[in-house]
């Protein structure tokens, strides 16, 4: 069994959440209001501007890749399942999975950003140790979220071998498919986690597109060997270009050198 044809995965357009989170960042933590955090996470809705990212992100996916898949799923969170309908692909029937839901800030959820510098102020500093295996209190880590990818990956590669399938989902369920069908090292995860290019990012209703058939000469591997990642409202915003994907091997020396990179304290 092999993976599909053409995996296709898009970020949700900008939510509520998105907006409010911006603006705590820049020191507005006004959208915070009781009424705001008093719902879990996954009923938070598209802006208007979400909505028409999601339009401009479904004109693009029919116009460059398909305008029709074999498999269509969404993750449940309302502002997902807005996202796959204002898509507008024709005749599109979405499977919901959970599995692909928002990676779990547990009781960072819904915080803004003062209350997280200041009521969970070990905690973001821990997240600094190793932003990867950081758990939030009562949340889930990058490493625990890549295990629910892996579900949907198992699936797709038994039911969806050769066909072409569409995820519409959030920015760190993404990034977890990136580390899982990619292969991603620490080094390279840490990398991009780090990077203040905004190309880097999973912007909103961003895609990122995988294949297995050779973008230049048409031939067809066994495996998805090609990326590229567009953000449709704002091409400045992303790559844009077909990359190959290239999963490290390590040889013993290879091995040795990266522990060589972090020192001991005890001999």
């Amino acid at each position: 069994m092999a993976m599909p044809m053409n995996l296709v995965l898009v970020r949700h357009g900008q939510s509520e959440g998105n907006v409010a989170r911006k603006l705590s960042k820049r020191g507005d933590h006004s959208r915070y209001t009781a009424e705001f955090r008093n719902r879990h996470s996954s009923l938070l809705r598209l802006t208007d501007k979400g909505r028409e990212q999601a339009r401009i992100a479904g004109q693009w996916i029919q116009a460059n890749i398909s305008p029709v898949f074999f498999r269509y799923y969404t993750s449940e969170y309302i502002r997902a399942m807005e996202t796959a309908a204002y898509l507008n692909l024709p005749d599109a029937k979405w499977y919901a999975d959970f599995y692909l839901r928002e990676r779990d800030w547990g009781k960072l959820d819904l915080e803004s950003d003062d209350v997280r510098k200041t009521k969970f102020a070990e905690d973001m500093r821990r997240k600094k140790l190793d932003s990867f295996y950081w758990t939030p209190p009562d949340g889930e880590s990058v490493a625990h979220l890549c295990l629910r990818t892996d579900r949907v990956l198992d699936t797709l590669h038994r039911e969806c071998d050769g066909k072409d399938v569409i995820i519409v989902c959030h920015g760190e369920t993404i990034l977890g498919f990136r580390v899982r069908v990619e292969r991603m090292s620490q080094e390279k995860y840490h990398a991009i986690d780090c990077s203040k290019d905004p190309r880097d990012r999973i912007q909103n209703c961003q895609i990122v597109h995988y294949t297995r058939r050779d973008p230049a000469t048409g031939l067809v591997s066994p495996y998805c060997g090609w990326m590229r990642s567009v953000c449709p409202w704002d091409p400045k915003l992303s790559r844009n270009e077909w990359e190959v994907i290239e999963r490290p091997r390590y040889s013993n020396q290879d091995l040795l050198a990266i522990a060589a990179k972090f020192p001991r304290y005890i001999e």
